[in-house]
């Protein structure tokens, strides 16, 4: 199935954004959430080189009117790329205020859209598209493999993964995004867009997240206990 995923919005929200996303990073620092903004850095430079090199510069699948294609799509990847992986990461953490972490992106989502859509005729238009029949296939490929992983390591006795967790995470947060966006008037009102990328794009990465958050959180846990070892032995 290809169809068009496209947003018309003004260069304000641009503006308005990374101010917002200064402000979250800035309260991620110094309430110590210091891994969730390594990961979203890094989540925000795998996806510049994902939608500029692949989307933009192989494929050719993105238009963009109005705007540098890549400063603007290094802003895009930025903006979505490092919110939404570093509340995933939260979320996997089990952060004890995963409701006011969850809460800061929606609202800052939801904010931004309606005030550009109110206060941003004065500035310039841009006009973003892509194509999805060229990649959605592999997309579902990807998500296909990384849960037919946990599923076989569940059903094997090796592991016992929450899938309906990761799955509801990883829907979730796009589900937010993608309504944001229409709510606003930003993305068309069209079904395919909150749907299929609901359950797709940022689902696919959840198996894989998830074991990296694993891997991650059990290193710094042992480096923890060696540490306060040492010191005890001091």
């Amino acid at each position: 199935m290809d169809y068009t995923v496209a947003r018309t919005f003004s260069s304000l929200y641009i503006i308005l954004d990374i101010i917002w996303l200064l402000v979250f990073i800035g309260a991620l620092l110094y309430f110590s959430r210091h891994m969730a903004v390594i990961v979203g850095l890094l989540a925000g430079f795998v996806y510049f080189l994902v939608d500029y090199g692949i989307f933009y510069q192989v494929l050719g699948t993105r238009q963009i009117n109005g705007a540098a294609p890549v400063w603007f799509l290094f802003w895009l990847s930025m903006s979505y790329g490092f919110t939404n992986f570093a509340w995933i990461w939260l979320l996997l953490n089990g952060d004890s205020h995963a409701v006011e972490w969850s809460f800061f992106p929606i609202l800052g989502w939801i904010t931004i859209g309606q005030l550009s859509h109110n206060f941003g005729a004065g500035f310039p238009e841009i006009t973003i598209s892509r194509g999805t029949g060229t990649y959605h296939g592999v997309m579902a490929l990807i998500l296909c493999v990384g849960y037919l992983y946990i599923i076989f390591n569940n059903l094997s006795g090796k592991g016992r993964v929450n899938i309906l967790r990761l799955m509801a995470i990883g829907i979730g947060v796009q589900f937010a995004w993608e309504t944001s966006l229409l709510i606003s008037g930003i993305r068309p009102p069209l079904w395919q867009p909150i749907v299929v990328n609901s359950l797709i794009e940022t689902n696919l990465g959840m198996p894989y997240i998830y074991y990296i958050h694993q891997v991650i959180t059990k290193r710094r846990e042992k480096a923890l206990s060696l540490n306060m070892v040492n010191k005890f032995a001091e």
